[in-house]
């Protein structure tokens, strides 16, 4: 099997696998370790349409990929892991567009949580909103020392649209994912490290080597048996998540024909505090 990478083409040769992304770069470790990189590092590796859907068809794909043993995901760029929903891109939607946009979200952390192998986050810096989202999708994660992140939909009118209401109290804790989601304020590594939220916190440039190795180290293991554990793992702790995202996923569109959500995201891009009314 045969792989090349550049900034926007993942293709493998005499695999299943060959699509062009924009918005994500691959690297291949070894024979059975991949990473993931958001690249849209310009804009903080903020999710646009474009990218939901390359999500998607990522995750998708490499769930078929039968080498595959384990993946590091993490972001390019100095600034942050993900920023979140690129809400430039939002200013103006209409509720239907928005909808039909979250809906290709919808399906691709359906995608990232259906996989087979163990997803590793690299958190590299901030992770806001869907950012989280992404960290917490993950099956476990490590984060450099200068991470932040905020679960920050509040903030612009909407909330968590990402699994975050389901994956947030499974790794805080019911009270603490309360208070984190209604205020939307930040936290560091270490805060996330204490309350759960990650497994490990390292300098930046320890970061890939760490996670690298522990992808490695997984890779070593019976393939079959980790899939394994991790299904019964999930089956464990979230026996009802894909029912508990229904309801999220709910009460999100729910959100989408207020004033109150298009004030966040237009004060969001002008720069200045939002005033909600409530309507």
């Amino acid at each position: 099997m045969f792989f090349v990478r550049c900034c926007s083409v993942l293709i493998n040769v005499g695999g299943t696998m060959n699509q062009e992304f924009s918005t994500l770069s691959i690297h291949k470790h070894s024979a059975c370790v991949w990473q993931v990189s958001l690249n849209r590092p310009e804009v903080c590796n903020a999710i646009n349409s474009v990218m939901m859907k390359e999500l998607l068809v990522l995750w998708t794909q490499l769930n078929e990929q039968p080498d595959l043993r384990a993946v590091v995901l993490t972001g390019e760029g100095e600034k942050a892991f993900c920023a979140g929903a690129d809400l430039k891109e939002r200013l103006d939607l209409d509720v239907i567009t928005w909808q039909a946009q979250h809906a290709v979200l919808q399906d691709a952390m359906r995608a990232m949580m259906a996989c087979q192998f163990p997803i590793i986050g690299a958190i590299n810096g901030a992770a806001f909103g869907g950012g989280l989202e992404l960290t917490m999708a993950c099956d476990f994660a490590y984060a450099a020392d200068n991470a932040i992140f905020s679960q920050s939909e509040v903030k612009l009118g909407i909330m968590p649209g990402a699994m975050g209401t389901q994956n947030l109290p499974r790794a805080v804790g019911t009270r603490k994912a309360k208070e984190l989601t209604m205020t939307g304020e930040r936290f560091s590594a270490a805060q996330a490290l204490e309350w759960g939220l990650l497994n490990r916190v390292t300098s930046r440039d320890d970061l890939l080597p760490q996670a690298i190795a522990t992808a490695e180290s997984i890779a070593e293991n019976a393939p079959i048996a980790v899939r394994q554990a991790k299904k019964a793992i999930n089956f464990a702790t979230s026996a009802n998540l894909m029912e508990g995202y229904g309801i999220e996923v709910s009460c999100y569109n729910s959100l989408l024909a207020t004033q109150d959500r298009k004030e966040g995201i237009r004060a969001f891009n002008e720069k200045r505090k939002p005033t909600f009314i409530g309507e």
